[in-house]
């Protein structure tokens, strides 16, 4: 009889992989039932993204889970973690966490965890929600820009992240000064200052730094584990290494779209390239990547948060819906752009997407290519440069600042679980996504 349900052959760096009922089980040769030719082919463990607003339900036609979900397998993704706010109702109590299980459970193509919300309100619902298996909790200090999904004051926050703490969960933060970028768009707005450029103006670095600073003294207080999501800058990762270093448990994404793209560039695409954080000046970004270059950024992140088409036509610029879509080319983005013109080690990007991600928010069995782990993966063709175009985006809008740009690094297979759900173009799966939640 066979030894395994599958072998995997010729993929670097690991020649031969057995698998059998979901899981790895070899790293030596044998017989299986069936085999993949991988040789030429680079094997990653599959991408985890762990910012993803797939927006339902409630939201679905700005994105939908059976879209998002086949936009990050296309991309060597196997599974993300959807934020909480964008879907209505937002997923703040154990109901609406149950309603979006059972929507993802029918529709997603990869295997999935959800964010829990933290808002004014709803303290008393955390409990429930962390027995239901969210994978943190995640706040605004500034305004979401959805009604429903209010920004935290202080007093909720810091009791937010006391009750997480005893909760064992995490507390995820968006960090920017609500006062601050407020009071900057307001007065842009009263004087008639509605470009790009003053939208980039009303949100600067330093409304991002002093919000992380603030988290982080919650965090010290409480004892609380933090991550600060979408780091724009490398100033604000200098404050996280800080804290870091006087043993605060605290951690940091940054996202594709500061690594590479610029404020000149946002200025250049118009609203497909607008986010909160706005993209930075090329200064800041040289600082973002040695600091990610010397281990301080540990995972990253698509934030992918679409919109139908017409939220991003305005003439008013503090209008336009902030959000980038870009689930679908992470990976690829980390490989040109860090591993060929940068040196980053593929297996420092496979750390960023995938090991540090399961790591940090405790999941189980995944993240790595070792026996006893999930058969997840990437099969990459590193040598193999192709042009991003409307027509390949798998996402319900086919809208994304990558549009044009020359990428290293075709996602040619990715398998979850063991099988595989896209293939040289193709969606080759039904849904067959699975919750997964946190070790407690």
């Amino acid at each position: 009889m066979p030894e395994f349900d599958l072998l995997i052959r010729g993929a670097q760096p690991f020649p031969t992989l057995g698998i059998s009922n979901g899981k790895i089980v070899s790293l030596s040769d044998g017989s299986a039932h069936d085999e993949i030719d991988a040789t030429g082919l680079h094997i990653f463990s599959g991408v985890i993204d762990s910012h993803v607003h797939f927006n339902e339900p409630g939201r679905a036609d700005w994105e939908g889970i059976e879209t998002g979900s086949r936009a990050l397998a296309a991309g060597g993704g196997t599974l993300f973690f959807d934020m909480p706010l964008n879907a209505h109702p937002p997923t703040c109590d154990a109901a609406s966490f149950i309603e979006k299980v059972f929507a993802a459970e029918e529709k997603s193509l990869t295997d999935f965890a959800l964010w829990g919300g933290l808002v004014p309100g709803n303290l008393d619902k955390l409990e429930r929600l962390a027995d239901r298996g969210v994978i943190g909790f995640k706040a605004f200090m500034s305004n979401s820009g959805i009604e429903d999904f209010e920004c935290v004051d202080n007093a909720t926050l810091k009791e937010g992240m006391k009750r997480a703490a005893q909760l064992g969960k995490l507390v995820a933060v968006h960090a920017e000064s609500d006062a601050i970028t407020s009071r900057l768009a307001a007065k842009a707005l009263a004087e008639d200052k509605i470009s790009i450029r003053d939208y980039l103006d009303s949100r600067p670095i330093h409304a991002e730094l002093e919000a992380i600073h603030r988290a982080i003294e919650m965090s010290r207080e409480t004892k609380c584990a933090l991550h600060i999501v979408h780091v724009s800058s490398g100033a604000g990762v200098a404050l996280i290494a800080s804290a870091q270093g006087q043993g605060v448990d605290v951690t940091c994404e940054t996202c594709p779209h500061y690594l590479v793209l610029t404020a000149d560039d946002m200025e250049k695409l118009g609203s497909v390239a607008k986010c909160a954080p706005p993209l930075r000046p090329k200064s800041a970004q040289d600082v973002l990547w040695r600091y990610l270059e010397n281990g301080y950024v540990k995972t990253i992140g698509s934030d992918h948060s679409p919109s139908p088409p017409e939220m991003k036509r305005n003439y008013n610029f503090f209008k336009v819906w902030g959000g980038i879509s870009g689930v679908q080319h992470t990976l690829p983005l980390l490989i040109t752009e860090g591993h060929l013109n940068r040196g980053l080690a593929l297996q420092t990007i496979g750390d960023l997407l995938s090991a540090n991600v399961a790591s940090r928010f405790k999941l189980p069995n995944k993240g790595k290519i070792a026996v006893g782990f999930d058969a997840d993966f990437a099969l990459v063709d590193l040598n193999q440069t192709f042009t991003v175009t409307k027509e390949e985006l798998l996402y319900r809008h086919p809208q994304s600042p990558y549009v044009g740009r020359a990428l290293t690094g075709r996602v040619v297979q990715t398998i979850l679980r063991g099988k595989s759900i896209y293939k040289d173009g193709q969606i080759v799966s039904p849904p067959i996504g699975r919750l997964i939640k946190p070790n407690r």
